[in-house]
This record gives C-alpha cells, structure tokens and sequence, in this order.
C-alpha cells in the first residue's frame, strides 16, 4: 500500500492559548485529508463531548416557569435563561448532582452564590443569574451529565421530587468551532492541506482535552470497520460469556439455604424471616439480617463468608433491565470467591 503523507503532531499556537480557546494547525495531510478531519472533529466537537447542565429547577413560591417570583426582578423564565449559562463541572460522585441558591438579602444574586453537593464546580463565578429587593430567592436545581441538546420532556423522570420543572438543558462544552483548510508545502510540492482547528470551550473542559475527545470518539466508532471478521468473532465470544454468567447467576440464586453449609441457628432464622433461597438472601441487607429474632453477628459473619465464597453479597438488589447490582450499584459481570472484610483485615 503507497504511504500517506500524514502530520507528526498537532501545533498549538501557545500565545493565544487560554483555557477556553485554543488555536491548533496540523500538516501536512493528503489533499482532500484536511477537509475530512476537520469536518469530522468539528461535528463530533459541537455535539458528542458531554457536559453538566441544569435539568430541572424547584423555585419557591411560584407555581410554574412563567410565574413572577415575589421580591425578585426577573420572573422565572427569565431567572431560568439565567441559570443556563452557568458552567457546571462534575467532579464526581455519579451523573446527577443538586445545587442550590439560597439569598434572602436585597442585592444582585451572581453565580458565586450558588451552593453545591461538594460534586459540583461552578466554573464562573460572574454569571448575572437576578436582582432582590424585598423579598427572598430560593432555588434549587439538578444538575446531570450528558451529551447535546436534550429537551425538557427528555428532562423529566419518575424520581424527579415534587415541585421541580423540568427545563431544556444544553450539555456541550464546546460553544464553538471553526476549521479552515489552505496549501501546505512539503519541499516543492505544495498540493498537501494544513489544517487550521479553532476551538471555544465554556472553560469546563480545556479546547485540547476537547479535541482528544473527540478524535477518540472518532477512532472508536471507526474500529468496527477494521479486521471487522475478528471483531465480530469477538463479539460472538462476548455474548456467550454473558450467557454462560447470566446461567450460572441463575443457578446460584436458585440454591435453596438448606443446601448451604450454615449452622442450625442461622438457617432457623432466615427460614422463619421467610428468607428461602441464595436470591433471597443476597437482596436483605446486614442490618435488616440483625433485626431478625436470634440472628446475631456470628450468624452473619458466617453468611457473608458463604456468600463471598460464591462471588456474592448482602444488600444487592435487581435494577429495571433484571441485572443483579452489587450494594455499590455495579453490575454482576463475575462470579468467584470474594474476600470478605474479616478476611481482609485478616490477610
């Protein structure tokens, strides 16, 4: 196969450079390359990377988003517009975080004053979010991760708690991007393509962290198009995996507890708390074991011993898809011996 002419690295232009735009030029590519990476990087820029936003928001004493809000200038649509421009960064903690605003004193009410879980990074401190007179500000939002546009229907779930209005929410850190594509030379030749990346980030997410992104994004969903036939085989072996661990699950939580090697005090008391087989066993947790009649810290000692001999725990439970989650809410994609914290500690 002839070799392509391809960039060695991408250039940043350093004087420029901030943590919310970034000047990058990569050459010399193949006529025709600059265009199609550029294009491509772009699309993926202003739509796939994910990002925090406010998807709901509870504010007291009104009733719905086009009330005015007592003591305070703007009326909820326009306090609303406000709290979308405020860049949230998740640091960790899960995909759905809540923050709030909390102002009971007249003055302008700005970003800063936004409280958060700990979780949560408010980005820009100087966003104007509304004016207080005589009265007080209370709201409290939900932040989520996730990817684009997403409307406020898409915003609202069983889980949502009383009193918040869902709202259409943009996720994207990337506010905007150009590319530009002009002759590069390469000795003599100039018919090779320079390409020219401009990125504008809303300071959550640096324009180069943007671009890495992106370009694995690209590489990702472009891995099934090669040796695809070994992918394929792959996958075949994938999916008898988790076939053959979804039978072995079910067999376990099957397993009826006189089967288990436990002692007669602790099988009489899961037999008269009703508790029959593994499946059982695994959804109680610890503490609703100790409020069983008899049942004490040896008997749970030795059941958390069986269990994790069996790659199993207390206090697991099915999500609504019917896969088994372990009390720290990760799926079951195992089954072995697991040590037990007596263990552990022992070890």
């Amino acid at each position: 196969m002839l070799a392509f002419q391809r960039p060695k690295r991408l250039v940043a232009d350093t004087e420029s450079l901030t943590d919310r735009y970034g000047k990058f030029t990569a050459q010399p590519f193949e006529r025709g390359w600059g265009t199609t990476i550029g294009n491509s990087l772009r699309r993926i820029l202003l739509s796939s990377i994910e990002g925090a936003a406010i998807t709901a928001v509870r504010i007291e004493g009104i009733a719905h988003e086009f009330s005015p809000i007592p003591g305070v200038t703007e009326d909820a649509t326009d306090l609303i517009l406000n709290l979308k421009q405020v860049p949230f960064k998740i640091l960790g903690g899960g995909p759905v975080h809540t923050a709030w605003l909390r102002v009971d004193q007249p003055g302008e009410v700005y970003s800063r004053h936004i409280e958060t879980d700990g979780n949560v990074e408010v980005v820009d401190p100087d966003v104007y979010i509304a004016t207080v007179g005589e009265g007080k500000l209370y709201v409290e939002m939900r932040i989520k991760l996730g990817r684009g546009y997403v409307p406020a229907e898409r915003n609202f779930d069983e889980d949502l708690p009383l009193g918040f209005i869902p709202i259409d929410s943009v996720h994207s850190p990337v506010r905007k991007v150009n590319f530009t594509v002009e002759n590069a030379r390469l000795g003599q030749v100039t018919e090779y393509d320079k390409l020219t990346l401009e990125v504008w980030t809303n300071g959550t997410i640096s324009p180069q962290d943007a671009i890495s992104r992106a370009a694995k994004l690209l590489r990702d969903h472009l891995t099934i198009f090669i040796n695809f036939e070994e992918l394929e085989a792959g996958e075949v072996r994938e999916e008898e995996g988790r076939a053959e661990l979804a039978t072995r699950l079910q067999e376990l939580l099957n397993r009826r507890i006189d089967e288990l090697e436990l002692s007669v005090r602790s099988y009489n008391c899961l037999k008269n708390a009703n508790i029959h087989t593994v499946g059982d066993l695994v959804q109680k947790t610890e503490q609703e074991l100790l409020r069983t009649k008899n049942f004490g810290r040896k008997s749970l000692n030795e059941i958390k011993e069986i269990l994790a001999g069996m790659g199993l725990e207390l206090g697991m439970r099915f999500d609504s898809q019917g896969r088994l989650l372990r009390a720290d809410g990760t799926v079951v994609d195992y089954i072995g011996p697991r040590q037990t914290e007596a263990q552990q500690s022992g070890s």
